[in-house]
C-alpha cells in the first residue's frame, strides 16, 4: 500500500511537555509543524496527580490540566497532531522523512522529543496501581501529596536515596525495600550515611518486590521476599515509589544519532544533535534534571533552534551561495571591532559594484558561518559560481587580501 506522502516544515517526534512547547514556538514563528504522539498528548506528566512546582501556579495544578493547556496553545497556533506510532525515520540530508503506518512526512527539520519510561519491577499487579492508583516514579512531583503518610521506595540507587530523604520532608514514615544485604547499597557514601541516620527511613533489606496488592482503586500493599530466606513480607503503605532506572525511547534513533551507553541522545546547548537539522529535547536527552519545567525550557530551545535552522537554510541557498561573485561579512554584533569593520566592508562593496556584500550576524546563531567553516569572526569569505574560493579573518581583513582573494 502507498504511503500518503505530506510535507512540513518540523515535524516533532513526541507529544509531552517539550514536544508540545516546540511545537508552540515553532508555530509561532509560522512554519508548517506537526506533533505526532503514540499514546496520550502531554505524555507522562499527564500521570501526576499534583503538581505544586510547576512556575506560575501557586495553588498548585494537575499533571493533565497542565499538559491540555499545553496542548491548546499548540493548537492556537496552526499546529497539528497525528495521534500514530512512528514506524521509521530518515534524518540525513535537507529533506528528513518520519514515517508512520500510513503515512510519509517530509520535513526540513525534526525535533525528538520521545521521552521515555521508568523501569518497572515486572511483578504481578505492578500495571494495575501505575501513577495515580498508588505506583509513583517521581518525589518531587507527588511528595507533597503524601504529607503524613506511609511510602515504599524501591531502589538504593543515587536517585532512590536522594528521593526518600526527600520524601521524609512530607512523609510520616519512609520505608526503603534494598536487594543487598546491610548496610550496602547502590548510592553514593554520603547519601547513604544520611539516609541511615534519618529517623524517618526504616530499610528492608535483601528484599525484591514479590507482589503489589490492593483494591480495584488503590495500592493497599506492597509483598516483599527476603532473597535470602524466601519469607514474603506485606507492608502496608499509602503510596509506593520505584527507582530503578529510567528507559528512553530512543530505541527508533540508534545508529543515527550519538548517545550514551543508557540511550539517551547526546546534544548542545541549543539542543542539536550531530546531524544538521535534527534536534532533541526533553527526557530524551542526558541532562542532570528531568522535570516539567526542564522539559520545556529543552522544548523552547529546540524550537527556536529549528527556526533559525530554517531560515539559515534558506538564506544560505538564495543569497550566499549564489551564481554572482559575492563576499559574505560574518562578524559579531556584540564586538565593537567587529561592527566597525562592517562599516568599511559595505564602502568596499560601494567601490565594487560587480560584487555583492552578505552581511552574516553570529550573535544569535552562527548558522551561516558553521556552514562556511568560519570558527573566528570577522572573517570574509569570497563565493563564485556557487562555490566558495576562499576566505581571509581577523586582522589580515583589507581591500588589498579581499582584492587579492577574487583573483584566486
Amino acid at each position: 500500500m502507498a504511503k500518503t506522502v505530506e510535507h512540513y516544515d518540523v515535524v516533532v517526534i513526541g507529544g509531552g511537555a517539550a514536544g508540545l512547547t516546540a511545537g508552540i514556538y515553532c508555530g509561532r514563528a509560522r512554519l508548517k509543524t506537526l506533533i505526532i504522539e503514540k499514546a496520550l498528548v502531554g505524555g507522562l506528566a499527564t500521570y501526576t496527580n499534583e503538581m505544586e512546582n510547576y512556575p506560575g501556579f501557586p495553588e498548585g495544578s494537575t499533571g493533565l490540566g497542565l499538559m491540555e493547556l499545553f496542548h491548546r496553545q499548540a493548537k492556537k497556533f496552526g499546529v497539528q497532531f497525528k495521534l500514530t506510532d512512528v514506524k521509521a525515520v530518515r534524518l540525513e540530508g535537507e529533506d528528513k522523512v518520519v514515517e508512520t503506518f500510513r503515512n510519509e512526512f517530509h520535513c526540513k527539520a525534526v525535533i525528538l522529543a520521545t521521552g521515555g519510561k521508568p523501569r518497572l519491577t515486572g511483578a504481578p499487579n505492578e500495571d494495575k496501581y501505575l501513577y495515580d492508583k498508588g505506583i509513583s516514579f517521581c518525589a518531587t512531583c507527588d511528595a507533597a501529596a503524601n504529607t503524613d503518610k506511609t511510602v515504599l521506595v524501591i531502589g538504593s540507587g543515587d536517585a532512590a536515596i536522594e528521593e526518600g530523604m526527600f520524601l521524609t520532608k512530607f512523609a510520616k514514615k519512609v520505608i526503603v525495600s534494598v536487594l543487598h544485604d546491610e548496610g550496602i547499597m547502590d548510592c553514593n557514601e554520603i547519601a547513604k550515611g544520611e539516609a541511615l541516620k534519618n529517623p524517618k527511613m526504616e530499610f528492608l533489606w535483601n528484599t525484591t518486590v514479590h507482589e503489589f496488592r490492593g483494591g480495584e482503586e488503590h495500592l493497599r500493599s506492597v509483598a516483599l521476599k527476603n532473597s535470602k530466606t524466601g519469607e514474603i513480607l506485606d507492608v502496608p503503605v499509602d503510596t509506593c515509589f520505584i527507582f530503578i532506572g529510567y528507559l528512553p525511547n530512543t530505541e527508533l534513533f540508534r545508529g543515527m544519532v550519538d548517545m550514551t551507553r543508557g540511550g539517551y541522545i547526546l546534544t548542545n546547548e541549543r539542543m542539536e544533535t550531530r546531524i544538521p537539522g535534527v534536534f532533541a529535547a526533553g527526557d530524551v536527552r542526558e541532562k542532570f534534571l528531568r522535570q516539567v519545567a526542564t522539559a520545556v525550557g529543552d522544548g523552547a530551545i529546540a524550537g527556536y533552534a529549528a527556526e533559525k535552522y530554517i531560515a539559515e537554510s534558506e538564506m544560505f541557498e538564495s543569497q550566499v551561495m549564489g551564481e554572482s561573485p559575492r563576499i559574505v561579512y560574518v562578524y559579531n554584533a556584540a564586538s565593537a571591532g567587529d561592527r566597525e569593520l562592517l562599516g568599511a566592508m559595505e564602502q568596499y562593496e560601494q567601490c565594487r559594484c560587480d560584487l555583492k556584500l552578505i552581511k552574516a550576524d553570529v550573535y544569535k546563531s552562527n548558522g551561516i558561518a558553521q556552514r562556511l567553516n568560519v570558527s573566528e569572526t570577522p572573517c570574509v569569505v569570497y563565493i563564485r559560481d556557487g562555490e566558495v574560493v576562499g576566505s581571509v579573518a581577523c586582522d589580515r581583513i583589507c581591500p588589498e587580501n579581499i582584492d587579492a582573494l577574487r583573483r584566486t
